[in-house]
């Protein structure tokens, strides 16, 4: 005969109970990561938007010293500022070369756009609507605030 042996309360397997309290558990593990993933998400972007905008300043900072330089002709009203960022993409000659001061124009990361506010020389320094006259700032179209408090469109 056959005989089947049987399991001791040690030997048993999980029971119900205990498999709703791991997964409550693993719940609540789970739902407390996700604020500090979009958290990091938020941080990252901002460091993007921080780099960018470092990147095309320091373009235009270029193309300034350039012209004051007198390496290449610029408008008598621009003060030595490009007229756009696609001029400083484009390039201008000097002596017979190309010298270009940005790649590509990037993308805002926080509005996912290739759009960036301009103010021009005689633009007042925080204003929001550009004359056209120069490049003289750049700053983000976004209307957020950064984890630090303050707008983006104020960097």
């Amino acid at each position: 005969m056959y005989r089947q042996k049987s399991r001791s309360s040690s030997e048993a397997g999980l029971t119900l109970v205990e498999l709703i309290v791991t997964v409550a558990i693993l719940a609540v593990l789970a739902s407390a990561a996700i604020p500090l993933t979009k958290l990091e998400v938020k941080r990252q972007k901002e460091r993007e938007l921080r780099y960018d905008l470092w990147q095309m300043r320091d373009a235009i900072d270029r193309y300034k010293d350039a012209a004051d330089r007198n390496a290449f002709q610029t408008k008598v009203d621009s003060f030595g500022y490009p007229p756009d960022l696609q001029t400083l993409v484009n390039g201008v000659d000097v002596q017979g070369k190309k010298v270009r001061f940005l790649r590509r124009i990037p993308v805002d990361p926080m509005t996912g756009k290739d759009e960036w506010g301009l103010r021009s020389m005689q633009d007042d320094p925080d204003s929001d609507s550009w004359g056209g006259q120069n490049v003289f700032d750049v700053y983000s179209k976004s209307d957020g605030t950064a984890l630090d408090g303050t707008k983006y469109n104020t960097w």
